[in-house]
């Protein structure tokens, strides 16, 4: 860097050094922040790869330790007395997938110092040999003590809750600092508010009963003036059956289409394959469903009187 500087000493004027010394200074410390970011990340994989290597190499031990016994067993059983076929066979698919394992720990552990020998290279270092300084004011101490700070509180504030929760599902009195902590209203709040909530939903009670009770006002109503009894199948599709139909299963479907329905098609069904003639002149033709409705119950109507 003095270097460069030097050059820059030697090659610019005096108006033109400034802006270029400020920004090489610049360059040099994003690059400084970059390498740090660098040895804190390198710090933290030479870490785990260390912690891996070393279960790996504990585990490889443990089995090696454990086929010398099996094997040490199976000999001492063999000179002690004679097995069967099957048991020595177990044993010695025991011990292949023993052997299996070891093979793969070691190629895992290769792998591992591979990886750290890799890292090394790219900077790492063994923090039990060297030594790093950090400033006084370290940024990502001051987070560290923040995030600290702030998992203390959300815990406690998380424990007054539980507390909160507890006394509500006991039934009894909220405490005096957990109302302040929650910002709940008062015990006699909560008693009105329920009283309130239980005579809204005795109203709405009462409401839907009501309601139910003038749908099928209304539906005898519609049934004793126009003839035909009306029943909703699925969405946007109505049934109508004529009082005068001479089978139960003798019905009309029709379905709701345009915006709010303000349109009606009809299905067909057996019943409507008999009543063609009506169709093609009310609907096809005249294009009016009251007046082939009114045709249908008149020609039903006369089908019962002549019978």
């Amino acid at each position: 860097m003095r270097a460069i500087l030097g050059s820059y000493d030697s090659e610019l004027t005096a108006a033109e050094y400034s802006p270029q010394l400020t920004r090489r200074m610049r360059e040099a410390e994003d690059m400084v922040q970059k390498v740090h970011a660098h040895n804190s990340e390198m710090e933290a994989q030479l870490s785990q790869a260390l912690e891996e290597l070393g279960g790996q190499k504990q585990r490889a031990d443990m089995l090696e330790m454990e086929v010398k016994m099996l094997q040490s067993q199976s000999s001492a059983a063999e000179q002690s007395f004679p097995l069967s076929r099957e048991e020595v066979s177990s044993l010695r698919l025991k011990i292949e997938e023993l052997e299996g394992e070891r093979s793969r720990l070691e190629e895992d552990k290769k792998m591992l110092e591979m990886q750290l020998e890799r890292f090394t290279l790219q900077g790492g270092y063994d923090q039990s040999r060297t030594k790093v300084l950090h400033m006084s004011m370290n940024p990502a101490s001051a987070a560290k003590q923040r995030l600290r700070e702030d998992q203390a509180r959300l815990q406690e504030e998380c424990e007054q809750l539980r507390e909160l929760v507890r006394a509500l599902e006991r039934g009894g009195p909220v405490p005096a600092d957990l109302e302040a902590a929650a910002s709940l209203p008062s015990s006699k709040e909560l008693t009105e508010l329920r009283k309130q909530v239980e005579s809204a939903e005795l109203k709405n009670q009462r409401l839907k009963e009501v309601f139910q009770t003038k749908i099928q006002e209304f539906r005898k109503v519609c049934y004793a003036l126009t003839g035909y009894q009306i029943d909703i199948t699925t969405e946007n599709q109505y049934r109508l059956t004529s009082m005068y139909a001479e089978h139960k299963a003798d019905c009309l479907i029709f379905k709701a289409t345009g915006p709010s329905g303000a349109k009606m098609q009809l299905l067909e069904t057996a019943f409507s394959r008999s009543v063609q003639e009506l169709i093609e002149l009310h609907l096809l033709r005249q294009d009016s469903i009251p007046a082939f409705l009114s045709a249908l119950t008149l020609d039903l109507f006369s089908r019962q009187t002549v019978a």
